[in-house]
């Protein structure tokens, strides 16, 4: 899709879902909704970088969050979302999507954690900088543009590195921590999967020389992934995928109109070039930035279409890798 035309679309996606988001759900299905079941703990925001943070000029103006939308991230943070009851030991880092510019902490973020802790997983928010922290829409040159650093990039890294040094104070498993992305964030998952060998910033403390390779990703919608590549099908070269890249679960709707599904087709056939365990979903209906229980669009028979019962899908496949049990 041209950058141009996929911007536009994305515009309208969210105007929509803030008038959309304005009105009283009552007729919102609450399917394992864990925040009814009060199955977690949640923490404050938690800065990531405790003494310095790398490239802070680049992010100015003051952040703010309006109807689950966060902009001007400058801080990045981590809320954790622990389970009361049969933790697995298991945690997922979310990465929310917003395009690189925005970061969706509610649909894409909140949510998505709560139920992950209502079965047993810890659920961890990674609020990223933004904007332009990684592969942007550029409306000067209506094209897409990579960043001046990869900051989304050193916060996924960093937040990976500070879970697992503290794993044992937030019981969790250090071997079974894994990254979940929408969107935008899908490609982060993607990136950090592929890109962990090597920090993409200078040391700041010893919590940096941790290992940021996370045991298991699931993608959901990701874009950019064609980006660099000369042939159809072919994977952006900024991903490098080999034997080391951890399990992937990958799943998108076919008629997505922001992110085609070129983006998760590449992906998963690189993956299986490389022998890595990767399970791949493509259903017929959902759009693009969906959750739980609704589209960024909130269209009412998203609840109707194959593709709501998703997380049914991941938490079957998290028993499936050993990340969980019965």
């Amino acid at each position: 899709m041209k950058p141009a035309l996929r911007n536009i679309l994305f515009a309208s996606l969210v105007l929509s879902y803030t008038s959309c988001n304005q009105k009283k759900q009552q007729s919102q299905v609450t399917k394992n909704n864990s925040a009814n079941s009060k199955s977690f703990s949640v923490t404050n925001e938690i800065p990531i970088w405790t003494k310095r943070i790398p490239d802070s000029a680049l992010i100015t103006g003051e952040e703010t969050i309006v109807d689950g939308i966060a902009k001007n991230v400058s801080n990045p943070t981590i809320k954790i979302f622990s389970p009361t009851k049969n933790n697995s030991g298991a945690a997922i880092i979310i990465f929310p999507g917003g395009g690189y510019t925005k970061v969706a902490v509610d649909l894409e973020g909140a949510e998505i954690c709560e139920w992950l802790a209502s079965i047993g997983v810890t659920g961890i928010l990674l609020k990223y900088r933004v904007p332009d922290s990684g592969p942007h829409y550029y409306k000067d040159c209506h094209c897409e543009k990579e960043p001046v650093k990869p900051l989304a990039l050193q916060d996924a890294q960093r937040a990976m590195s500070l879970v697992r040094s503290r794993a044992k104070a937030w019981n969790i498993n250090p071997n079974k921590i894994g990254v979940m992305g929408f969107s935008a964030g899908g490609h982060l998952v993607a990136d950090i999967s592929t890109n962990y060998r090597k920090k993409v910033y200078a040391k700041t403390d010893e919590i940096d020389n941790t290992v940021c390779r996370p045991d298991f990703g699931i993608v959901f919608f990701p874009g950019h992934l064609t980006n660099h590549s000369r042939n159809p099908y072919e994977l952006n070269k900024k991903i490098p995928v080999d034997s080391n890249t951890p399990p992937t679960f990958i799943l998108q709707a076919g008629n997505d109109p922001i992110d085609p599904i070129e983006n998760s087709l590449v992906y998963y056939m690189a993956l299986q070039k490389a022998k890595v365990h990767a399970e791949y979903h493509i259903y017929a209906e959902g759009g693009h930035a969906f959750g739980l229980n609704r589209t960024i669009l909130d269209n009412p028979n998203w609840n109707k279409l194959p593709i709501a019962d998703w997380e049914k899908l991941v938490e079957r496949w998290l028993k499936t890798i050993k990340m969980t049990s019965d």
